[in-house]
């Protein structure tokens, strides 16, 4: 979930100044929000057979409760972006804080599955405004072109490792308190900046900023969730009429909103972008490790804790190599990327993915925790490859006029595959286990929770880990045909 680094900021209303430890003590202020934003994104995945314990959610329901946030932050990043530029980023910034730190109050309470998966979407919508104005807001802090680099690099990859400490942390938080936890941790943060934010920030707009195309905003988030609906419902509970017809509604949408796209003065996405190779790569590597990444660290954490009977801080603790691998990867890898090239650490980041990936094979219902750790070793090196250059070689392959569209593009695509990972992958997932399972429950941990006998318990492992190594394999081949792709596409220099 990279975020875009290279995008032209908003021009500075206030005057040019020197940096110093007001702008320093302000990057300090800003990185607490957009770190809540990206653990928000992945703390849940060692947190969900707690969850699941807990509020008894279905199959479908468990997945929105997973991947309604990312959906509802990929869905309105470039929507909020032009608001914030019209209005003010830092007002818009402290209003989204407020929202999600209420949300996330209110989703540690929530008494039902429903009202969760509510929350959550309303923590995303919260989200969406935070992470473009907290970026932008930094160019007002850091005038300077080489200071805003360091920041922004800072601010890169202080997002990085949220999301991948995210499970670690929800899993240590759970070892002495509730499942709720994850979300009231969050309270502080909020607190601290909506009080020492206005004293360190200053407010920026964007000057000749157009209208945003609420048309465009609706059909795009209304086509992705009723597409991802059928598709999830279809996985879970067999084919039926409201599903399918969820399904027909959201490609439609989907359909509409990319052909308004297309005769729209400022559109929301520029698909005319996409004709240019590099720059579909990029995107396509901005979204599948994404979609990748939080399948399997989703998958493998119920892995963990429901078919290797691990407890959640010990699952937390293995999950750490991995987040450390992707952690410093991302940090290193800009350093790495002049001495080799973008092209071949790039290829390198598509490789190690599916290598990674490919381990997962190895596990069993009875062991495999060292290829657990192996694949979040490798695989991470890959991941963090995309948190880093991503959205370089997408603004890289495009006219400088076309730079902040495309960095805005590159941002969604990272946001959406971490959702359609969960969507689709997951899906898959449940699929198989509901066509291979014992047939007591569509899931692994509500037929855990019915008492199922030891035959039926057996069974349901192993249909859970059919699935999980389908995944793998899916995501894996995906990712060895991307790399061919950017093998053929991509310009040596």
């Amino acid at each position: 979930m990279a975020m875009t680094t290279t995008q032209t900021p908003p021009q500075d209303t206030a005057p040019t100044r020197r940096t110093g430890l007001r702008s320093w003590l302000g990057l300090l202020v800003v990185l607490g929000p957009v770190l809540l934003v990206s653990m928000d994104g992945s703390i849940l995945f060692l947190a969900m057979p707690s969850l699941s314990q807990a509020l008894a959610p279905s199959a479908g329901q468990a997945l929105w409760i997973l991947d309604g946030y990312g959906f509802a932050v990929g869905s309105l990043l470039i929507a909020f972006g032009n608001i914030g530029d019209r209005y003010g980023r830092l007002r818009l910034l402290m209003l989204g804080t407020a929202v999600f730190g209420l949300a996330s109050a209110a989703a540690a309470l929530a008494p039902t599955p429903e009202l969760l998966i509510v929350f959550r979407v309303l923590m995303g919508v919260a989200g969406a405004t935070l992470l473009p104005s907290a970026l932008a807001v930094l160019s007002e802090l850091f005038p300077d072109t080489r200071t805003r680099a360091r920041a922004i690099g800072i601010f890169a990859a202080t997002f990085a490792a949220g999301f991948a400490v995210g499970p670690v942390a929800g899993g240590l938080l759970l070892e002495r308190f509730w499942w709720g936890s994850v979300f009231l941790v969050n309270l502080p943060v909020v607190a601290l900046f909506l009080v020492v934010a206005p004293v360190l920030l200053g407010e920026v707009r964007a000057a000749g900023t157009g209208r945003v195309d609420v048309p465009s905003v609706a059909a795009s988030a209304a086509g992705l969730l009723s597409t991802i609906y059928g598709l999830k419902h279809l996985a879970a509970e067999g084919f039926a009429v409201l599903p399918v017809a969820s399904m027909a509604v959201g490609v439609a949408l989907l359909g509409w909103f990319a052909s308004r796209q297309r005769v729209l003065d400022e559109p929301l996405i520029d698909f005319s972008l996409f004709r240019d190779r590099v720059f579909t790569v990029a995107i396509i590597t901005g979204l599948l490790p994404l979609a990748a990444w939080s399948a399997a660290a989703y998958l493998t954490g119920v892995y963990l804790q429901s078919v290797l009977d691990i407890g959640v801080l010990r699952a937390a603790l293995l999950a750490l190599p991995g987040a450390a691998v992707l952690t410093v990867t991302s940090v290193v890898v800009p350093a790495v990327v002049e001495r080799l090239g973008k092209r071949r650490v790039l290829i390198t980041g598509h490789f190690a993915v599916a290598a990674g990936l490919l381990a997962l094979l190895a596990t069993t219902v009875t062991g495999g925790i060292g290829w657990y750790i192996a694949s979040t070793a490798v695989a991470g090196v890959g991941y963090g490859i995309s948190f880093a250059v991503v959205a370089d070689t997408a603004v890289g392959a495009v006219p400088a006029e076309r730079a902040g569209a495309a960095g805005a593009i590159a941002e969604t695509s990272n946001e959406i595959g971490n959702a359609l990972g969960i969507a689709v992958l997951g899906s898959l997932a449940a699929l198989v286990f509901r066509l291979q399972g014992p047939g007591l429950a569509p899931t692994l941990d509500e037929t855990l929770k019915a008492g199922a006998d030891a035959a039926a318990t057996a069974d349901a492992k192993a249909a859970f880990l059919t699935g999980l190594h389908l995944v793998a394999f899916t995501a894996s081949a995906l990712h060895l045909a991307l790399g061919a792709a950017a093998l053929r596409w991509l310009p040596k220099k």
